[in-house]
């Protein structure tokens, strides 16, 4: 039976979460250590590419733990370990051999609060390919000013390229940092909460630039906004706590699923509000 909810759930088909070919990233029984803490058991999940998938769950549940070890930036906390395997088109990217900056270039990610760099508009978007070694300045103004436009800014930025990223407003420099992010040519990108920091409009354009982004790209986020869950995903995964506190994912469907026939009654109770 469906449940009743005042939630706009996105217009998909209903399709099973294996009915899709196409996987982009898969976990295999991924657990995630900070020292002796398991912050995450034993997670599996195929992301679809070319969709959105949202990861939902009360606060410290690993949401954020999760999206982090998709492009390794776990790395960067000392005490951090993985057991088990991330595949990105079948590669596990903590083999030995892989290439880290490459996997973060592959899987780029948006912050919460934006973060544009105390740079103009332009190299802040510029800076990726620099790194990479585009030095020549019509092949950098291309990529500015495609990324520019694939983030929805370029007609508001085209004429102030020069100006500090910092002059702009919340909503803006978020989708410069997306911005930021298309510029090395991604195939993942994670946004953790991206919209979270963000006015209703500026909200309502970061959900609108998704969906035109998901055309191209694969898409994970991270958000406590179950309206903008059941909005903008195809794909849904619920997380918990356990009784030793580590997160476990106990429910991933597509959203239509998710937010009108969970499968847990844990799932059924947090979109619906009674708790978390």
């Amino acid at each position: 039976m469906e449940m009743n909810m005042n939630i706009e759930v996105k217009q998909n088909k209903d399709f099973t979460v294996n009915e899709m070919a196409e996987i982009k990233v898969r976990t295999s029984q991924l657990s995630v250590y900070y020292g002796k803490f398991r912050a995450l058991t034993d997670i599996n999940m195929e992301i679809h590419d070319r969709k959105i998938t949202a990861i939902i769950g009360p606060s410290g549940c690993g949401k954020s733990t999760l999206l982090r070890s998709f492009n390794r930036m776990n790395d960067l906390t000392p005490s951090a370990h993985v057991e088990g395997k991330i595949e990105l088109d079948g590669e596990d990217i903590y083999g030995k051999n892989v290439d880290v900056v490459d996997i973060r270039r592959r899987i780029g990610m948006v912050f919460q609060r934006p973060n544009p760099f105390p740079k103009s508009i332009y190299d802040n978007v510029a800076y990726g390919p620099r790194l990479y070694g585009i030095r020549q300045r019509n092949h950098l103004d291309g990529i500015v000013e495609s990324s520019l436009k694939q983030s929805a800014l370029w007609d508001e930025v085209k004429d102030k390229l020069h100006q500090s990223g910092m002059s702009l407003s919340g909503g803006q420099q978020q989708r410069l940092c997306i911005a930021r992010a298309l510029a090395v040519q991604p195939e993942v990108i994670l946004m953790d909460e991206p919209a979270s920091a963000l006015d209703p409009i500026s909200t309502l354009r970061i959900e609108e630039l998704m969906h035109d982004l998901a055309k191209s790209y694969t898409i994970i986020i991270v958000t406590h906004n179950m309206q903008q869950a059941a909005r903008v995903s195809d794909f849904t995964a619920m997380m918990m706590i356990d009784e030793t506190r580590s997160g476990r994912m106990i429910e991933y469907n597509t959203t239509n699923i998710i937010f009108t026939r969970p499968q847990d009654k844990r799932t059924e109770d947090y979109v619906t509000g009674r708790f978390g």
